[in-house]
């Protein structure tokens, strides 16, 4: 299950992922925003966030304005790897070597077909552990110090 969540200026982005996933019969749950109306992304983030840090979703997908204000929002939930792509190589290596657990795009900044591809890049990505999982560990360290 794939949680996806948007403020305003990402509802239209965050509409056209969800259709695109939903045509591949994988599974959503959707936070919010329903409508085009003004919401904080904040109020978005949070929930989405909690639902993967919990396990209850496998990972997430948020969308504001630009990706960068609900990632934010997003990373100060624990255990949550948010990280804000514009670009296939950004999404495809935030996994690989990251193990990001969401995605946040911006929809003033990306169009519906390269966030199709950056939503399968980084859903189809495993991550490659190794040397990079020290790193994870030493981003776990500092959120058990908080």
């Amino acid at each position: 299950m794939i949680a996806l969540g948007s403020d305003h200026g990402g509802y239209a982005l965050k509409e056209e992922i969800k259709s695109y996933l939903e045509a591949r019969h994988i599974q959503v749950k959707d936070f919010g925003a329903y409508t085009p109306e003004a919401v904080d992304y904040a109020d978005i983030a949070y929930p989405v966030a909690r639902a993967v840090s919990s396990g209850e979703c496998e990972r997430g997908i948020l969308c504001c304005g630009t990706g960068i204000g609900i990632s934010m929002a997003a990373n100060k939930v624990k255990g949550i790897r948010a990280a804000c792509c514009s670009d296939c190589f950004s999404a495809k290596y935030t996994r690989l070597h990251n193990d990001a657990n969401i995605l946040c795009m911006g929809g003033r900044v990306v169009g519906p077909g390269l966030a199709q591809m950056m939503v399968d890049l980084f859903l189809e990505t495993s991550f490659e552990g190794g040397r990079h999982q020290t790193r994870i560990d030493k981003i776990a360290a500092i959120e058990r110090e908080q």
